[in-house]
């Protein structure tokens, strides 16, 4: 099977153009391609992590990665999936979440040796020439064709700021740019950035002749990462500081029957026959795969080391209700008020729940325990010395925190 197919195979593949020209170059390790990252947080979340994977694929049949890191796009914004003008950030807060994600994609891509680069598209957007744009680039767009793309259509009711209408003419000068510079011969990204990368493509095109050699990739799995990346307590993060390698265990090891042969498919490295022995898995086999699932892509990110200890302490948990390794809390002096803290604050600190309104209905539910006895009163508090040789919170079946006080 061929690196294509077996992308194909995985499900990873929804949009291609010029297919043919795309199997030639990626089964034959000649593609050049990027994938670009914008810098809205100080890590990568699960969202990420999904390209993050598709790349390690192609490189290690043989072909370059370019992790493009949006320092310049991240000045402007990305209307896509948003009804709202996302919020400014500085440049120095933009540089350092850059610093963060070069950090972090190292555990994927091999960057040694020229076989991977990583660049930030503020080295030549920030620099540019605004008339020299216009005359240069923005005469090779059609105002109606943008209007006419999904990224643009769903904001025009409720406003487009002229600022956000430029990000789909700075992420096509991207591919223009690294095209000429560095042989960039191919973009991925999610279906999401079709249009966005649809111009990238055409101006190529109309800069350099119907013939310059560049393809794109609409890959669904962008869009898809983006709906697994997110739970009741937010993002997933790839960062340990965020999201432990047991929580992030726990969220792979808790996905729905219906998604867990689909995710092995799209996120781990296991052979296709392997997986596929699974298809017929149902009931009891289904946690099998889930806690595979789990494992799997906790060695990808956080290493074999945590993943077992991960697997372990989930084991032992859920096995015969011994408190293991799980995950602990510590709170300090500065976390009581007059010498309590109260459950809802406990939780949220925990990031049990993401708001005490959530940790309200959580108790009113019944969905909150105290080493094994359900907490009902919302009211409820907690002194230093209740806590000084540790409680296991619970909320749900399967989210646990051990607190202690510092």
């Amino acid at each position: 099977m061929t690196i294509y197919d077996e992308l194909v195979a995985r499900g990873l593949i929804a949009q291609v153009t010029d297919e043919n020209e795309i199997k030639e170059l990626v089964n034959n390790g000649k593609a050049v391609f990027y994938i670009g990252f914008d810098p809205t947080a100080d890590s990568l979340h699960v969202g990420h992590f999904m390209a993050l994977c598709l790349m390690k694929r192609l490189q290690m049949a043989g072909n370059k990665p370019i992790a493009l890191i949006g320092g310049g796009t991240a000045m402007i914004g990305d209307p896509s999936g948003r009804t709202d003008m996302r919020q400014m950030m500085t440049a120095e807060t933009i540089q350092h979440n850059c610093e963060c994600f070069k950090k972090q994609m190292s555990r994927f891509i091999d960057f040694s040796e020229g076989k991977a680069i990583m660049i930030n598209n503020a080295d030549w957007l920030l620099d540019l020439n605004y008339v020299e744009v216009l005359r240069e680039v923005g005469s090779c767009f059609s105002v109606n064709n943008m209007l006419r793309a999904e990224c643009y259509k769903q904001r025009m009711e409720k406003g487009l700021s002229f600022l956000e209408f430029n990000y789909m003419i700075m992420q096509s000068y991207d591919f223009y740019h690294l095209y000429k510079t560095m042989g960039c011969n191919m973009q991925f990204g999610g279906d999401d950035q079709w249009s966005n990368m649809l111009g990238g493509t055409e101006l190529i095109r109309r800069k350099l002749g119907k013939d310059a050699y560049a393809m794109t990739i609409n890959l669904l799995l962008n869009s898809e990462g983006k709906k697994m990346g997110k739970t009741q307590s937010g993002a997933v993060w790839l960062d340990p500081a965020k999201t432990s390698p047991y929580d992030f265990y726990q969220y792979w090891r808790n996905v729905a029957d219906s998604d867990v042969l689909k995710c092995i498919r799209m996120l781990t490295f296991l052979p296709l026959e392997e997986i596929d022995a699974m298809d017929k898995w149902e009931g009891a086999q289904l946690n099998r795969a889930k806690e595979i699932l789990a494992y799997e892509l906790t060695k990808l990110v956080h290493g074999e080391e945590e993943a077992q200890k991960a697997e372990a302490s989930a084991k032992a948990l859920f096995g015969s209700g011994a408190t293991a390794d799980i995950p602990t809390s510590e709170l300090t002096d500065a976390d009581f008020v007059d010498g309590v803290i109260d459950i809802g604050t406990l939780l949220v600190k925990t990031g049990l729940v993401p708001s005490k309104s959530e940790a309200r209905r959580a108790i009113e539910q019944g969905g909150v325990a105290a080493d094994d006895v359900k907490v009902t009163d919302f009211k409820k508090t907690y002194t230093m010395d209740d806590l000084k040789n540790g409680i296991v919170f619970r909320r749900g079946k399967k989210n646990f925190r051990k607190v202690i006080v510092k």
